[in-house]
């Protein structure tokens, strides 16, 4: 493998050759009008959704991941990040639902919702689907330093099966190693027999934080993942966001 001067220092060499090593870290940042909707503590901690705005985007900031996938991204939250990140390539997919309040003013100046990835280094975009069991959901994919990374958001429940299988057709078609980045609303478990036995989703420690914290129900705390196809996952761990929103990061190294 012949490895870009710019990736360098993230390679090691072995008795096979060089292996590239890259980081990778997924967050779902809890789009304001979702949090307001569903009852969430964010608003509560956070009354001025501006300066929660301002917080998140410096958190991702300071990230050192040459991949970053973001779920739940509002309209006010991207104009943030496209300003702090000059450096990053960013795509996004724009949902064609757009979240509306329920009780009260909209929050927000731009209420849209985005998926997104922010990429250290070129990126070249590959698709960029709702899903059509759900317009709130979807999938974002970019290729960059011989991988296709895809930004996954999957439905909860039985709408998930048939994303599953679309992100594992997606990944099919790939000659390159595959990183699925997300939030996919269920358990390790389903996920892997839901992808089938290419992929290979990152085991976390035993005393890992949850990726969703609940107080109460019986879904799966933890359902933020990253799974690889045709590479190897590991160093997986789970870091609280601090209250900034109502899951927590996950970041890990592939590689290939």
């Amino acid at each position: 493998m012949i490895v870009p001067r710019r990736l360098q220092e993230h390679a090691r060499q072995t008795s096979v050759g060089w292996r590239l090593m890259i980081t990778v870290m997924t967050w779902n940042v809890l789009h304001r009008i979702h949090a307001e909707n569903w009852g969430a503590d964010i608003p509560g901690r956070w009354p001025d959704e501006s300066e929660r705005i301002a917080a998140v985007t410096a958190r991702i900031a300071g990230r050192a991941e040459q991949v970053i996938a973001l779920q739940e991204v509002s309209g006010d939250q991207l104009a943030s990040l496209r300003r702090a990140l000059p450096g990053r390539t960013v795509h996004v997919l724009p949902y064609p639902r757009v979240p509306a309040p329920r009780n009260g003013p909209c929050p927000l100046d731009d209420p849209r919702e985005y998926l997104v990835l922010a990429v250290d280094g070129p990126a070249r975009q590959i698709a960029a689907e709702p899903f059509e069991e759900d317009p709130g959901k979807g999938l974002l994919a970019v290729q960059t330093a011989g991988i296709l990374v895809i930004a996954v958001h999957v439905s909860s429940g039985q709408r998930s099966a048939r994303q599953l299988e679309r992100l594992a057709e997606l990944a099919a078609t790939s000659p390159e190693p595959v990183v699925l980045l997300g939030d996919f609303n269920t358990d390790r478990a389903t996920v892997a027999a839901g992808l089938g036995p290419t992929f290979t989703v990152a085991d976390l420690p035993p005393d890992a934080l949850p990726t969703r914290p609940r107080t109460s129900g019986t879904k799966s705390q933890f359902i933020d993942h990253v799974v690889v196809r045709g590479a190897e996952v590991g160093g997986a761990v789970v870091e609280d966001a601090d209250g900034l929103s109502d899951h927590n990061l996950v970041h890990a190294t592939v590689t290939l």
